[in-house]
């Protein structure tokens, strides 16, 4: 369970849920994730990237860094090959890589602090998108399923809603449940982020689609954690 979300939490937002779906045909399913990617990648390039810095800074300034091993290892000025300058680089260049990949593999909050952001935002879009596919896309009869979904380590949310609400209603219409949301998170409240955000949806799928009188729930009330 994500640390911020005990058990009264995850109660309290699938009764929203459930009051929410009490006045439409709408079908919201929330999810929480700790975080929507490893971002491993990124981690390797900016361990390229602190290698080729420290390449970079042995061609620029390359009598002070052989000088700086001479002293370190005890050497007394002696002289260089061309082999053993390439040897030096190569070994300088993997500590360095290998040292910020550790740090980065250790430290995650640094490795997301230097994700720029349009790649957080893609991928939590991504992961989005792959969880409402598998919990919310077309298992509703009148494919009303929504998905709001909220990535804590990013600090980014994504509804996304399914064909026929979709065809109703503009994206931008969700913009109040976002900032509703939003303005719970930033004071670290989640579950009560996530139920401003579910009644707000819900607001919005009674007015576009009133509950019929024989509607039955489709897909689980329940806060889902992945």
């Amino acid at each position: 369970m994500i640390p911020d979300l005990t058990a009264q939490d995850h109660a309290r937002v699938a009764a929203a849920v459930t009051q929410a779906e009490l006045a439409s045909a709408g079908e919201i399913v929330t999810i929480v994730t700790a975080r929507s990617d490893s971002y491993r990648d990124v981690a390797l390039g900016w361990s390229a990237f602190v290698a080729l810095l420290a390449l970079a800074a042995l061609e620029l300034a390359p009598d002070f860094y052989i000088a700086l091993v001479d002293r370190v290892l005890g050497l007394w000025a002696s002289d260089w090959s061309p082999r053993a300058v390439l040897g030096l680089a190569l070994v300088v260049a993997t500590l360095k890589f290998l040292g910020m990949l550790l740090i980065l593999a250790w430290y995650h909050p640094l490795r997301l602090f230097l994700t720029p952001g349009p790649v957080k935002a893609s991928r939590v879009h991504a992961r989005a998108l792959t969880c409402f596919r598998v919990g919310a896309q077309s298992r509703t009869t009148g494919r009303t399923g929504i998905l709001i979904y909220l990535s804590l380590a990013e600090h980014r949310a994504e509804i996304i809603a399914d064909e026929a609400i979709a065809a109703k209603v503009a994206p931008e219409v969700w913009g109040d449940a976002m900032h509703a949301m939003l303005g719970h998170l930033r004071r670290g409240r989640v579950a009560d982020g996530m139920i401003a955000a579910v009644e707000q949806v819900g607001a919005v799928l009674a007015e576009h689609f009133p509950r019929a009188a024989d509607d039955s729930n489709e897909l689980p009330d329940r806060l889902i954690e992945v």
